[in-house]
């Protein structure tokens, strides 16, 4: 395959699924969606607190950390280490959903990805994010 043919190959690819990732209906609603989101938004109201002291923060991959963990109370590490897991494995949960729901499972990445994007863009000044190996404050 000589340079001009690989190009075009690649350039079909990108094109086809830029198409593809046009398409995905990342507000979808199905019960399984509506339920994980109904569970993060409960548990959201329980981390806000650790968003907001810096000891948890939102990482690039569209999932939740602890950053600090001296920030919280040694009695309470435990509780928050445990709401973590469990947003985490919702967040995850949710991206399947929702590529599974747009009969695309492979499109699971992209829809995490977008997640991701969109965690940090709304994030509240002062949060903490993870990127590049490194945290910083927004």
């Amino acid at each position: 395959m000589n340079n001009v043919t690989k190009f075009c190959f690649m350039l079909f690819i990108l094109c086809v699924s830029s198409a593809a990732s046009a398409q995905v209906n990342i507000e979808i609603n199905t019960p399984g969606v509506v339920a994980l989101k109904q569970s993060m938004q409960t548990r959201h109201a329980q981390l806000a607190e650790h968003y907001a002291s810096g000891a948890v923060g939102l990482t690039s991959d569209g999932l939740v950390a602890l950053r600090d963990a001296n920030a919280v109370p040694l009695a309470s590490r435990q509780k928050v280490n445990g709401l973590i897991a469990a947003e985490n494995q919702d967040r995850k949960a949710l991206y399947a959903e929702i590529a599974r729901a747009n009969a695309h499972p492979e499109w699971e990445g992209d829809i995490r990805n977008t997640f991701a994007q969109r965690w940090i863009q709304h994030a509240q000044a002062g949060w903490w994010i993870h990127r590049g190996g490194t945290w910083s404050q927004k």
